[in-house]
């Protein structure tokens, strides 16, 4: 499968149902815009667990093929489209959408770890400044 879409989904913090939520709006975005497109398309939808928070991503892609440029903007339309709609609108929306066929996909989790590694030799030749002291 070649390599798709990754757009990181950003929730409300504190949101109670956050992963029903993220789950319901990967699935109904990816379905929609598989419908729009007219294409069959694959996607997953991620919980991205950091040290002390988690956020989630939306990964879209064509089993058979690259996916073209426009995808993107198609895909920013969906998505805050869906991101309108309550918790309530979100599970009839899904409950609809299983009703019409939808093999939902689940909520898969992730651990990141974040690269705080530093090099000097980088920094020296005009590399990113260091994010804290400098260590010799």
């Amino acid at each position: 499968m070649h390599r798709g879409v990754e757009t990181e989904l950003y929730l409300r913090p504190g949101l109670a149902e956050d992963n029903f939520v993220a789950m319901a709006l990967g699935n109904l975005a990816g379905r929609d815009l598989a419908a729009a497109r007219h294409e069959r398309l694959v996607w997953q939808i991620l919980r991205v667990e950091l040290t002390h928070q988690h956020h989630f991503r939306l990964l879209i892609a064509h089993p058979d093929r690259r996916l073209d440029l426009g995808i993107k903007e198609d895909l920013k339309g969906i998505l805050g489209r869906l991101s309108d709609l309550t918790v309530e609108a979100l599970h009839a929306e899904l409950d609809r959408a299983r009703a019409g066929g939808l093999e939902v996909v689940p909520l898969r989790t992730v651990h990141e770890v974040v690269d705080f590694w530093q090099d000097n030799f980088w920094t020296a030749i005009g590399g990113p400044a260091p994010l804290g002291p400098e260590f010799p």
